[in-house]
């Protein structure tokens, strides 16, 4: 197991082609879902010093707050509310360049100014979702929306998930 994190320099796509070969090692021993999302957050915030990174997964009919990192957040969120729970519904990913304009955006904390949300897929249900947020207006595009769905795909392959 690689518990050491080696920070990347350069653009995103070289930061993200950095991490994802340590990711793997760091999860490839373990197959606890929530040990993996910890250090995934963990990973994350890290690099990438976002405001928010972490998971929520689907429990009776609901997202449930799981491992993340940063300012405090939101306990429960329902299906098709914000962010999350639009993900959630619709099984796909969602880039919020201004949450401000997002209808029915969730404010977890005042300090987010933009969003991306993952589901993670397991055997065609989500059961979950990764949620990063920003400081920043427009901090996330199609390069992130690609390489955290390779994130989230290698955390499902890698863990054992209900």
């Amino acid at each position: 197991m690689a518990e050491t994190l080696h920070q990347i320099d350069g653009d995103k796509p070289a930061q993200y082609d950095g991490l994802l070969p340590q990711i793997v090692a760091l999860i490839s021993d373990e197959r606890d879902f929530v040990a993996n999302m910890a250090n995934i957050a963990a990973v994350l915030k890290t690099q990438f010093d976002w405001l928010w990174v972490g998971f929520y997964l689907v429990k009776d009919a609901q997202l449930v707050l799981g491992p993340f990192q940063g300012p405090i957040a939101c306990t429960r969120i329902a299906k098709n509310k914000g962010v999350c729970g639009t993900a959630w519904a619709q099984e796909r990913t969602i880039v919020v360049e201004d949450v401000n304009q997002f209808a029915g955006h969730i404010a977890c904390s005042s300090l987010s100014q933009s969003e991306i949300v993952v589901p993670m897929m397991k055997d065609g249900r989500c059961v979950g979702v990764l949620d990063v947020d920003s400081d920043a207006i427009a901090t996330f595009g199609q390069v992130d929306a690609d390489y955290l769905e390779q994130v989230v795909a290698t955390l499902m392959a890698a863990s054992d998930v209900d």
